[in-house]
């Protein structure tokens, strides 16, 4: 809106005629009548003589000109701005949905680990209930032996009872020898009449009189003597039956299981260690130098992997190589435990392992294996360094074997020469030492610490055919099953209980249940073909 307010309505006549004036030429100042009476005769006004005035519709145009000029300056400066707030709009929207992809995908990745967690839950869960069947069996039979072995204790007693405990009978048959032996002296005394009557009336008046209170008095002495004799071996018996009818353990299966499991896992901790630092090369030392190697690898893991190792070439993928070393501790850790006492003298490791295997056929499960208890710890009681002295030695078998089956394989690093060697054992003694530690402990534990059952630590001889009921193959996801067993890499568990006898004729193998609580993972023939696609 123009500012038309700003003109001055002052003198508004005078300045009607000078607008007028301005605008249009033709016009004249004496068409304009004059009201004022004084000034007839006065001559109109020139336009020189009018006072000069700025145009009120120029002023007006030239600021609203302005005004659009600074308007459009106003949009110009503003422009930038605003492609400024839309620019930075555009980045935070960016930002904001670069975050939510973040989100989503960390999103994704926590379900798919909460996914799997429950997977692995679920197939605990599995195997606890799995076990909690088992036990709940074993102690029904448990029960079941315990009764079996009350009924004999009370037989036992009752046949003890019967054949010591009627006193009377005895006392009768004492009392007719004294009545016997009184007729004999009585007649004897008859017959000696001629020695003097005085002197036979005196004695035969003593012989009556000690014949008299004697049956008294050793009637009662044996019937005492009798009662005190059976209370006392009765509660003797008791008491030795009590410990060993003892069949608690201090560790349960799941327990036994969960141990193993753990050693299997250092084993392989370290023989992936192991290779990890070593070189192998295609060229193999002469095969005068490591012969001795090659026949002792052959005693451990067997020919066939043996052969592999000596001919495969390992710089690629030394995956063959861990396999093996796997296989070698397992089967040092499979043989010691398989002794009666790790680290007793050879001789009698064998001659207790003897005793005890036919204890335990032949007597009940809790006798045999309090007496595998008592004697695993008098001889550690006896000989109180055999502990510390088994984990040295299996240290130092494990480190031997893996640098033997490092040199046939063609490993330049560590090399055959001491230093090298040595400074192997140096860097993982003490990872080797802790396997030999759980290993010997493993040992304790089921020599000492279980009653019910007798565990046993298993592997797979190599040659052996695959049993799918008794071993699992380790590529078994990347093809079918085929060939003889290699080595095993992870040990099993086995469990060994002997039946209640029930009185009928069955062979002391019969009478021993064996289940596979663990099966143990090998290597087979047909590894090689996964190996080589590698």
């Amino acid at each position: 809106m123009l500012p038309v307010a700003n003109l001055h309505l002052k003198d508004l006549y005078e300045t009607t005629v000078e607008f007028f004036a301005l605008r249009s030429p033709a016009f004249s100042y004496r068409s304009v009548p004059n009201d004022e009476p004084d000034s007839v005769d006065s001559e109109p006004p020139s336009p020189s003589g009018i006072s000069p005035v700025s145009d009120p519709v120029a002023t007006p145009q030239k600021e609203y000109t302005n005004l659009r000029v600074k308007r459009g300056a106003a949009k110009r400066a503003r422009g930038p701005t605003t492609c400024s707030c839309r620019t930075l709009g555009a980045s935070t929207a960016a930002s904001a949905l670069y975050t939510m992809r973040r989100e989503h995908d960390a999103t994704k990745s926590e379900l798919a680990r909460s996914q799997a967690d429950s997977a692995r839950w679920e197939e605990k869960c599995k195997l606890l209930e799995k076990t909690l069947k088992e036990t709940k069996d074993m102690l029904r039979a448990r029960d079941f032996e315990i009764e079996v072995l009350k009924q004999d204790k009370a037989k036992l007693i009752a046949d003890r009872h019967s054949r010591e405990r009627p006193p009377s009978s005895l006392d009768r048959r004492r009392s007719q020898d004294i009545i016997r032996h009184r007729s004999n002296s009585s007649q004897s005394l008859s017959q000696r009449m001629r020695l003097g009557p005085e002197l036979t009336e005196h004695r035969d008046t003593d012989a009556t009189s000690q014949a008299s209170s004697y049956p008294r008095r050793a009637s009662s002495d044996v019937v005492r003597d009798n009662i005190s004799t059976i209370s006392e071996e009765d509660r003797a018996h008791a008491k030795g039956m009590e410990v060993f009818l003892t069949k608690t353990d201090l560790w349960s299966g799941a327990q036994i299981i969960q141990a193993v499991q753990d050693l299997n896992s250092e084993i392989l901790q370290f023989a992936a260690s192991a290779v990890e630092v070593c070189t192998f090369t295609k060229q193999r030392t002469s095969q005068a130098k490591i012969g001795q190697a090659v026949n002792d690898v052959i005693t451990r893991i067997g020919p066939s992997l043996t052969r592999m190792l000596s001919t495969h070439d390992h710089s690629q993928d030394p995956m063959l190589v861990q396999l093996a070393l796997q296989g070698c501790i397992a089967f040092c850790i499979s043989r010691a435990l398989s002794s009666f006492c790790i680290g007793f003298q050879s001789k009698g490791n064998i001659t207790l392992t003897q005793i005890y295997n036919r204890m335990f056929q032949s007597e009940p499960q809790p006798t045999s294996s309090r007496w595998r208890a008592l004697a695993h710890k008098h001889i550690h009681e006896l000989h109180p360094e055999l502990s510390d002295y088994a984990v040295n030695e299996m240290t130092d078998t494990i480190l031997r074997w893996t640098l033997d089956v490092f040199l046939i394989c063609g490993c330049t690093n560590p090399q055959s020469n001491s230093s090298s060697r040595e400074a192997f054992r140096t860097r993982f003694q003490s990872q080797v030492k802790r396997i030999s530690k759980n290993a010997c402990a493993l040992a304790q534990i089921a020599r000492e610490e279980i009653m019910s059952a007798n565990f046993e630590v298993v592997g797979a001889e190599s040659g052996r055919a695959f049993d799918a009921r008794e071993m699992v193959d380790v590529f078994e996801d990347y093809g079918a099953s085929k060939g003889a067993v290699l080595c095993t890499t992870e040990l099993g568990l086995r469990c060994s209980t002997r039946k209640a006898t029930t009185g009928t004729s069955a062979t002391p193998e019969e009478n021993i249940e064996r289940r596979l609580l663990l099966r143990p993972k090998v290597v087979l023939d047909s590894a090689m073909d996964v190996i080589d696609q590698r």
